[in-house]
């Protein structure tokens, strides 16, 4: 039986955790709960109806948030050439060839977020092991495997955000700071949801977005009904 500490209890206290909410509400109640010290961090939880067993079931993508996620973004750009200013030149903290994946190879990981451009990529599955468990593996997939490093760059820093479903078909993924108020979480969780949307596989059958559910760092989650997330992606 886990045990929470006084703060938790106190959020929670009169409120039902079982019952479903609307998303304006779930992001309402999320917010409301906060009770850390810090700006915590809000978090969606999104239980898909695929089997990523499958490749041709697998949900993974980006999508840009309109209000970004509140915190500084620390890019690292594996190129080489011209590609190294450009990358600089845009905002990459880091940028460089074989120097960068020697310092990897070190333990060095000073960064959040990775780009590469194709023609070096075989020099950054020398860290793929690295790299990819900590979700730091540049994928074309997602737009980070480009030779366009400079606006794979500015749509990191700005707050892009690159999703997949783990091996349960659950998504997670930011929305933003508890600081931004219910309005920009909002308008950050359609533009994710939007993209989630989009990226529905066809091999995919029955409901597709089974379960959701809404937190903050350390806060309790709230439910969303499933069967409101349409008209809220549509209105």
């Amino acid at each position: 039986m886990p045990r929470f500490g006084k703060k938790y209890r106190k959020a929670v206290e009169g409120v039902d955790l079982s019952q479903r909410y609307s998303v304006e509400e779930a992001v309402e109640k999320s917010l409301a709960a906060a009770f850390a010290k810090f700006d915590e961090t809000v978090d969606v939880a999104l239980a898909l109806g695929v089997d990523p067993k499958y490749s041709d079931q697998m949900v993974r993508g980006a999508v840009s948030l309109p209000h970004g996620l509140g915190k500084t973004v620390r890019v690292a750009v594996f190129c080489k050439g011209e590609k190294e200013a450009e990358a600089l030149a845009a905002g990459a903290d880091y940028a460089g060839g074989q120097e960068l994946v020697a310092k990897i190879k070190e333990g060095w990981l000073d960064f959040d977020a990775a780009v590469a451009t194709p023609d070096v990529m075989a020099l950054v599955g020398q860290v793929g092991r690295v790299l990819g468990p900590r979700g730091l593996m540049p994928n074309a997939k997602t737009g980070t495997v480009t030779f366009e490093v400079a606006n794979a760059v500015k749509e990191l820093k700005a707050g892009r955000v690159d999703f997949k479903v783990d091996k349960a078909g659950v998504l997670h993924a930011p929305l933003g700071k508890v600081s931004f108020g219910p309005a920009k979480i909002l308008d950050n969780l359609k533009a994710l949801l939007e993209a989630v949307n989009r990226l529905k596989p066809s091999a995919a059958k029955g409901t597709y977005m089974k379960n959701m559910a809404v937190s903050t760092t350390m806060g309790p989650g709230f439910k969303v009904d499933v069967s409101l997330i349409k008209k809220f992606i549509e209105g």
